[in-house]
């Protein structure tokens, strides 16, 4: 059994060839005997230095066996590159999920030339480091069957597939499946949801309507249909023209990041004296708070964020609307910068603890490892936008880090304005005065500084012991 100083990852438990876990801190994985004839091949292959080179495989150092949670199963122990911060499906851009979908199978692709395959292709098994998609389950590769069809096959379609087809033809929400199927999207319900042009398409058609319709028939012969599937050859050619036609088919999936309520926001344009003189601030009280890992709440395109990783920082840029993550994330790729991380979350209703024992999937507030807490255009939209009182606000931000450099935005700015266009005011307690009552239960105050051109109020605090 595992001793006191090792700790099990939570989402590590499907997998019959080895897991993952800390020892003393130290993230290893484990190989089991089961997979040890498999591991040995692949590591003979040089597959693996390969495809770690071209960055598309997290790179591992073999470590001494005496390192195992479990001794009387180990037949190896690994110790992998840890990435920065785990992020999950639901989580990524349009365009992230898109990108892990043609990792995955540049790998499956790559293996088979070499004769491996992937094991499985769960969009669990990449996340991204440098705002880019790695493969972290280097146990996923294993020697393939000759002749046997990928075994992966329907499962890169309910994980990549079926959701990018529904947030491209259908509405980029959708996307939003994926926190409640936590498996994959299932291709009947896809093929449901698509509208009727898709099944013209040659892509869709074949591996999503047609594929859902042969799991129908397979489900109702049984047993039988199962091992008819397993005892099925292909060939080499009709394995590559598989996987040849799932990459053309993800790769001609394409949404314009537009449309969506704060798509065309933005916090000031940069030739705008008060907004330079915003960033100033901001980078200063930056500057004063110090630390390594940087959360910014409402990142909307980055703006703050690449202030912030212009000082070194690490930075995590979460925001709610998913054609403002998914321009940022394409601005990231663009430029090249490495620091940062936009993903998606809507605060009011953030990523929960999820999947077997309410573990399997870490909730928003249990990831944080941040030490500075941006929230800047934000408050408002919580308070007037999703009806969340000052004090419930206050104590949330200061469950994620020490510091916190908040903007207070009045009544009389044009945003809060348009908050209430279209609502009845019911927000009496939505004052300055209120909010340093709020805050300073939570907070000791550092900096208040006005910003120039504006009534708003930018604020450096502390988090109270």
């Amino acid at each position: 059994m595992p001793g006191p100083a090792t700790r099990l990852e939570s989402g590590s438990y499907r997998d019959p060839a080895g897991f993952v876990y800390r020892r003393d801190g130290v993230l290893l994985r484990q190989v089991d005997r089961s997979f040890a004839d498999r591991w040995d091949r692949v590591l003979a292959s040089g597959l693996l230095p390969k495809l770690q080179d071209t960055g598309w495989l997290i790179p591992h150092e073999p470590v001494d066996i005496a390192l195992a949670a479990e001794p009387d199963r180990a037949h190896a122990i690994i110790r992998p590159t840890e990435v920065d911060f785990v992020s999950y499906p639901y989580e990524w851009s349009f365009g992230m999920l898109k990108d892990a979908a043609l990792l995955t199978l540049d790998v499956q692709i790559e293996a088979a030339s070499a004769g491996f395959a992937l094991r499985d292709a769960s969009a669990y098994n990449v996340l991204f480091q440098s705002a880019r998609p790695i493969l972290i389950d280097t146990l996923s590769i294993a020697p393939a069957e000759p002749g046997a069809p990928w075994q992966a096959y329907r499962q890169f379609c309910e994980h990549f597939l079926a959701p990018l087809a529904l947030m491209a033809r259908r509405d980029i929400r959708l996307g939003e499946l994926l926190r409640t199927h936590l498996d994959g999207i299932p291709l009947d319900l896809a093929a449901r949801l698509l509208p009727r042009r898709t099944l013209v398409n040659p892509g869709l058609a074949s591996h999503i309507h047609l594929h859902a319709r042969a799991q129908r028939r397979h489900e109702a012969r049984g047993a039988a249909a199962g091992a008819e599937a397993r005892r099925a050859s292909v060939g080499r050619l009709r394995g590559e023209a598989l996987l040849d036609s799932l990459r053309r088919a993800v790769a001609a999936l394409d949404w314009a990041p537009t449309g969506t309520e704060w798509a065309e926001y933005d916090r000031g344009d940069s030739s705008d004296e008060s907004a330079r003189a915003k960033d100033t601030i901001i980078r200063s009280m930056l500057e004063a708070t110090g630390g390594a890992v940087v959360w910014d709440l409402g990142a909307n395109v980055g703006r703050h964020s690449a202030i912030a990783a212009s000082l070194g920082r690490r930075v995590v840029a979460w925001d709610a609307d998913p054609a403002a993550v998914e321009r940022h994330y394409r601005a990231l790729r663009r430029d090249g910068m490495t620091a940062v991380l936009p993903l998606i979350v809507d605060l009011a209703n953030p990523s929960a603890a999820v999947g077997w024992g309410l573990a399997e999937r870490r909730s928003f507030v249990d990831r944080t490892d941040a030490d500075v807490v941006l929230a800047l255009a934000l408050i408002h939209h919580l308070a007037i936008g999703r009806n969340v009182p000052l004090p419930r606000i206050a104590a949330f931000l200061a469950d994620l880090a020490p510091n916190l450099i908040v903007e207070w935005v009045g009544r009389d700015d044009p945003m809060v304005g348009r908050l209430l266009a279209t609502r009845e005011d019911v927000f009496d307690g939505y004052r300055l005065d209120r909010f340093r009552e709020a805050f300073g239960t939570r907070f000791a105050g550092v900096d208040e500084v006005p910003t120039p051109g504006s009534q708003r109020l930018l604020f450096r605090m502390t988090r109270r012991r």
